[in-house]
């Protein structure tokens, strides 16, 4: 099962082509989607996610296409996004919150409110579970955001730039949240952060002005920068080495 793009284009009204015959399939397990400021990450992400939707091509899950009236609902369900800038509904918990959106993506009430509290236990907020979401700090509502998009158990999480807002050590839990995810669902994670990726993820993407200039596993991104795998600034190297040498 792979969220895969065939020759899709895609450009924002009054401007030019953002995306142009994009081919892409994520692999499975876990991947970080790396590129510079404006290079299309947020764009590829809202159109795995349905939310854009290409001007041609085909966006795909498993088969199933979002632009298919009778295979849409089974898309959504399968494919969960997180938007780099998630917005809330005033005046509700974060319980309510989550289970509105296991709701939204076809779960029974009850159903969805049982998983509400599952999902926040992961990003460690079962103890705030029932306090309003106006009332907790950046980094927490982060983390309810997270725990809306992993409440239905999709098959596919996008991410887009999940860690900011985030300190350290909570940082450090997310990852460690997503090293757990990658061996039940696909997950795509869009930062400018490279550290640690070699213990978190399994694949790399790293794309630029809306192309795909790296596509495949951690090991051979890090073999990308001319030193040592294991260095500690191999993906730094790697990911300077790809951008300015078009490495594939």
């Amino acid at each position: 099962m792979t969220l895969t793009f065939r020759e899709c284009t895609f450009r924002y009204r009054g401007s030019r082509d953002v995306i142009q015959g994009l081919n892409l399939a994520f692999a499975s397990g876990a991947t970080v989607l790396l590129g510079p400021n404006g290079a299309g990450k947020s764009t590829l992400l809202s159109l795995g996610a349905s939310a854009l939707r290409p001007r041609s091509g085909d966006v795909t899950f498993d088969g199933l296409s979002p632009w298919n009236r009778k295979q849409s609902a089974a898309y959504r369900a399968a494919v969960a996004w997180l938007p780099q800038k998630p917005s809330f509904l005033s005046g509700m918990t974060c319980r309510q919150h989550v289970t509105y959106a296991g709701w939204l993506k076809g779960m029974t009430q009850r159903d969805a409110s049982s998983a509400s509290g599952e999902a926040l236990e992961r990003v460690g907020l079962a103890r705030q579970a029932d306090r309003k979401i106006s009332d907790l700090s950046g980094g927490q509502q982060q983390r309810v955001a997270i725990a809306q998009a992993l409440v239905h158990r999709a098959k596919v999480l996008l991410l887009d730039e999940p860690t900011v807002g985030l300190d350290p050590k909570q940082r450090r839990s997310f990852l460690q949240l997503i090293a757990s995810l990658r061996n039940e669902t696909h997950v795509v994670v869009s930062t400018h952060d490279i550290a640690d990726i070699s213990e978190v993820f399994s694949d790399v993407v790293v794309f630029n002005a809306g192309k795909v200039l790296f596509n495949g596993p951690v090991p051979s991104f890090l073999a990308c920068s001319g030193t040592q795998i294991h260095s500690e600034r191999a993906a730094e190297y790697a990911y300077t080495a790809v951008l300015e040498g078009g490495f594939r």
